[in-house]
C-alpha cells in the first residue's frame, strides 16, 4: 500500500500548585465569547467512571446556563473514538469537538482549528503545561490540540494477594515483577495485561516494557530503530511473564482487565482508578470489602534505570467544519477552569490526571490516598514517538497498534522476539520516511 493510500486509509477508517501561581497570572482574563445562536456537539469517551461523566455533564450544563450555548454530549467506546474522529476529519463532518487520544490531532492538523489563544490563556493562569502535554498540543509553535489530561496508568493489586504471594511491598523493577507475577500465578492470583488493540491498557503498558529495556520506535533522526537487542530482550522478558497470565489476554480489550479484576479472576493489572473508584462506590458488600485491599503502584523500573510512564493522554479537538469556533474554543476553556476542573477530578478519584500543574493541589490528592500514584502521572510521562518527534508518522504507529501486536506475537509464540521486532520494524517504516 502506498503511504498516500495508507494514510488516507487511517484517516477514513482509523510542582507548581495554584498557591505558587504568581498575581499576574491568576489574574489572566479571557475575552472569547460564542458565537449568537450557536450549538454545539462533542464526542467523548464512554464513563468508566461514574463521576467523571456525572460532573463532565453537570458542567456542560452550568456552560449552557452561562451562555445559552446547546451542547449536545455523545459517548462512544475507546475504541471507537479514533477512527471515528478520523472519519470526521476526512469527511468534513461530524462532532464540533472531540476528545481524542494521544496525538490524533497530528493525523489531520489541517482540519483542525488552531487552540493556541485558548492554551496560552490557560498555561499562564494555571501554573503551566507539563512538558508532554506541549509535544502532543502543539504542531510548531501552534496548539493544535488541547490536553484534557490523561486517564491515568499504574499498577493496580490486592494487596492481601501480594503478601499471601511472599511479598510485603510491590516491586519496583521489572525483574522482581516478573518474580512477583510467577508467585502470583503459582497462588492462583494471576496478574495480566490486555494484548488486544486496547487504546489504553494495552498501549500504555507494552510502550512502558519496550522502553524500560531501552527498545524505542525510532532515534532522534526519525530512523526506525525497533528491532534492536533491547526491543528483543524487552520481548523475551514478555514471554516470560506471558506465560503468567490467564487466558484471553490477546483478546482484551479495555474493559476486560476491569471485569477480570472485579470478577476475582486476576488480582493485579495496569489501570486508572476505575477498578477501584467501582469497588468502592459499588453496593456490593464483597467489592466493598476488595476496595478496602486494593492498592496503587507506579510502574516498576526496567534494566535502564529510567522510569518510563505512558498514560492514556486525552485532547480536545476543533475541527475546522465547525460553524461555531468560537463556542467551541469558549466550552473548552470553561472546562479547564478551576471551578470546573478540581470538581470534576475530585468526583471520579483523579481518574483523569491534570495536564496543567496548579492542578497538582486538587482536593482528590489529599482526599484519597489511595490515588497518590496517579498525582503525578503526566510530570513523568514521555510521548510515545520517543526518541523522535511526534508527528504524522507516530501518530499512525500508535493508532495502528504496531507496539501493541509487536508484543503480543512475541508473548504468545506466534513469532520469536527477532519474527516480532523485524515486523513491527516494516509496519512502521511506511509511515516513517527519513
Amino acid at each position: 500500500m502506498s503511504d498516500l493510500n495508507r494514510r488516507d486509509f487511517l484517516i477514513s477508517g482509523s510542582a507548581v500548585g495554584a498557591a505558587l501561581l504568581a498575581p499576574e497570572a491568576s489574574a489572566q482574563t479571557w475575552t472569547g465569547q460564542p458565537e449568537k445562536g450557536a450549538k454545539l456537539r462533542l464526542m467523548r469517551w464512554k464513563r468508566f467512571v461514574a463521576g467523571d461523566e456525572e460532573l463532565w455533564l453537570a458542567n456542560t450544563k452550568k456552560f449552557t446556563d452561562k451562555y445559552g450555548v446547546e451542547v449536545r454530549v455523545d459517548s462512544e467506546s475507546f475504541e471507537d473514538i479514533r477512527p471515528k474522529a478520523a472519519v470526521a476529519a476526512n469527511v468534513g463532518s461530524g462532532p464540533d469537538i472531540i476528545l481524542g487520544w494521544y496525538d490524533d490531532a497530528h493525523l489531520y492538523p489541517d482540519k483542525l482549528v488552531p487552540l493556541t489563544d485558548v492554551a496560552e490563556y490557560l498555561g499562564k493562569k494555571y501554573g503551566g503545561w507539563y512538558d508532554v502535554c506541549r509535544d502532543y498540543g502543539m504542531r510548531g509553535k501552534e496548539w493544535i490540540g488541547l490536553p484534557i489530561g490523561a486517564n491515568g496508568g499504574a499498577m493496580v493489586y490486592r494487596k492481601s494477594h501480594m503478601k499471601a504471594a511472599g511479598f510485603e511491598t510491590f516491586p519496583t523493577t521489572t525483574a522482581d515483577y516478573l518474580k512477583f507475577a510467577q508467585a502470583m500465578h503459582a497462588k492462583g492470583t494471576p496478574v495480566a495485561h490486555a494484548l488486544g488493540h486496547a487504546s489504553g491498557d494495552a498501549t500504555t503498558w507494552c510502550y512502558w516494557i519496550v522502553w524500560g529495556h531501552g527498545g524505542k520506535m525510532v532515534d532522534k533522526q526519525g530512523n526506525v530503530t525497533i528491532n534492536s537487542p533491547e526491543t528483543i530482550a524487552a520481548l523475551e522478558y514478555c514471554k516470560q511473564l506471558y506465560a503468567t497470565f490467564p487466558p484471553g489476554t490477546l483478546s482484551w480489550l479495555d474493559p476486560s482487565n476491569n471485569k477480570a479484576f472485579l470478577d476475582g479472576q486476576i488480582s493485579c493489572t495496569n489501570n486508572a482508578i476505575s477498578i477501584y473508584y467501582v469497588a468502592k462506590t459499588s453496593p456490593d458488600e464483597k467489592l466493598k470489602a476488595m476496595a478496602e485491599d486494593i492498592e496503587h503502584a507506579n510502574w516498576p523500573v526496567g534494566p535502564t534505570g529510567e522510569g518510563t510512564e505512558l498514560h492514556q493522554i486525552t485532547q480536545g479537538m476543533v475541527f475546522k467544519y465547525t460553524k461555531y469556533p468560537k463556542a467551541a474554543k469558549e466550552y473548552l476553556r470553561f472546562m479547564m477552569e478551576k471551578e470546573q476542573y478540581e470538581p470534576w477530578q475530585t468526583a471520579s478519584l483523579g481518574y483523569v490526571m491534570q495536564p496543567l500543574k496548579a492542578y497538582e493541589k486538587s482536593p482528590i490528592w489529599t482526599q484519597e490516598p489511595k490515588a497518590a500514584a496517579f498525582k503525578h502521572g503526566l510530570g513523568k510521562m514521555r510521548h510515545h514517538g520517543y526518541a523522535g518527534q511526534l508527528g504524522y508518522a507516530s501518530a499512525g504507529v500508535i493508532a495502528d497498534f504496531i507496539v501493541v501486536d509487536m508484543v503480543a506475537e512475541a508473548a504468545s509464540g506466534s513469532k520469536t522476539p527477532k519474527e516480532a521486532a523485524e515486523r513491527a520494524a516494516a509496519r512502521a517504516a511506511r509511515y516513517y520516511k527519513v
